[in-house]
């Protein structure tokens, strides 16, 4: 029953969410003691990000969450399924407006649409950052950093936020199983 390691280093789509939640499962049905999610992403699809988090804190297994450099965007979601939450000292967290890419003509209807789900989701993320963090010395300002104020949060001050619970170095142990995800 060891321990499992996944290291996400990719972008958060369709493709990684799925990969997720296969070598999450895998974990789970070969009697994983835990789960270490070493991430690495510039971050990606609200709604695979969202999809992610909600399935890592289902796990049966306690998660731990790792940043391994840079965790941005849509990767702060996914981190913060963490039930353990780490980073190196040499990190970075990145809060930043959604941006979506609009293709072709796009009518009244769907521009209304794009602009409810846009909300939703910034309600969502804003939701989740504060229960996650809801302990933190120093309240994070979330949504005006998704609306007009980007913020970059070194680890030190990812610990006063409550984002991570300490500052040190990825865990690898020999006898762990480790994957990858990386696009």
């Amino acid at each position: 029953m060891p321990l499992h390691i996944i290291n996400f280093t990719g972008p958060v789509n369709a493709s990684t969410c799925s990969q997720l939640i296969e070598k999450s499962s895998l974990a789970v049905q070969q009697n994983a003691t835990g789960l270490i999610v070493n991430i690495a992403t510039m971050g990606g699809e609200c709604s695979y990000g969202f999809t992610m988090y909600n399935f890592l804190l289902a796990l049966p297994i306690p998660v731990h969450t790792h940043n391994l450099g840079t965790v941005e965007s849509m990767g702060n979601i996914i981190f913060l399924a963490g039930e353990r939450r780490t980073a190196c000292e040499h990190s970075k967290f990145l809060f930043h407006p959604f941006h979506w890419h609009v293709q072709g003509a796009v009518d009244h209807s769907r521009m209304s649409e794009y602009a409810m789900s846009l909300d939703y989701d910034l309600q969502l993320y804003a939701r989740i950052v504060a229960q996650r963090t809801a302990q933190a010395v120093e309240k994070l300002d979330t949504e005006n950093y998704l609306i007009a104020a980007p913020r970059i949060l070194d680890p030190h001050q990812a610990l006063a936020s409550g984002l991570i619970h300490a500052i040190e170095l990825p865990v690898i142990p020999a006898e762990c199983v480790c994957s990858f995800i990386h696009s």
